[in-house]
């Protein structure tokens, strides 16, 4: 007769939660972006902070992308490989958010208020938004294979929590700016410091196809 494992109590279960987050630390730091004319940004809460080569699957998560006044708010969502954005539309008038970024590009088709879409995003990197009826109106969601990512505060600081004690690269990244990287050695029950510099002085925006590969015509706004 084969004899099954007895499966582990609450408490043995909190037991290692509780050692895994004895070897956790904390990665916290401030990062500088100048914007055109040499001017220091005020606001870098488009700024996404993330470490690199941490073997650790994430669990799935929500993050909303309202579309209304004919633009996204908020530009610049974070979430994790199998996490799902929500698209809902707030205007009197139909949006297309779509996009066509390598294996993360989707289509929600028209839709108006009081509807929402939504996608769930399978594979880490950087997927550009857009609606194909309103050309202003953009967006960008970074999705990352593990869960250890954060936007920056307005000011510039951030801190990401739990990371397990080890060497990793860290990045700041801005989609007007790209990214700056730090090497960071996480202690047990330590905090370790990152300090990035992105420069968005030279960022000029260029103009991009509707859905169909094509320029945007001046009858969408109809719609």
């Amino acid at each position: 007769m084969r004899l099954l494992a007895p499966c582990p109590s609450a408490a043995v279960v909190v037991a290692l939660v509780s050692a895994v987050a004895a070897t956790a630390g904390t990665i916290t730091g401030k990062v500088d972006l100048t914007d055109k004319g040499g001017r220091k940004a005020t606001d870098l809460s488009d700024v996404v902070v993330y470490v690199e080569n941490a073997r650790v699957k994430p669990r799935p998560a929500t993050a909303t992308v309202v579309m209304k006044g004919k633009s996204f708010s908020p530009h610049v969502v974070a979430v994790p490989v199998g996490g799902t954005v929500d698209f809902p539309n707030e205007d009197p008038i139909f949006n297309n958010a779509f996009s066509v970024s390598g294996e993360n590009h989707f289509d929600l088709q028209l839709y108006k208020r009081p509807k929402t879409g939504s996608f769930t995003f399978q594979h880490p990197g950087i997927v550009k938004v857009y609606c194909n009826i309103h050309p202003q109106m953009s967006a960008v969601i970074l999705v990352r294979d593990n869960p250890f990512f954060t936007k920056a505060s307005p000011d510039g600081s951030f801190t990401i929590e739990n990371v397990p004690a080890g060497r990793y690269t860290v990045k700041a990244w801005n989609d007007r700016a790209g990214e700056a990287a730090a090497e960071v050695t996480v202690a047990e029950k330590g905090d370790a410091q990152a300090r990035f510099a992105l420069d968005a002085s030279t960022y000029k925006t260029v103009a991009h196809k509707n859905k169909f590969g094509k320029d945007y015509s001046t009858t969408d706004e109809k719609y």
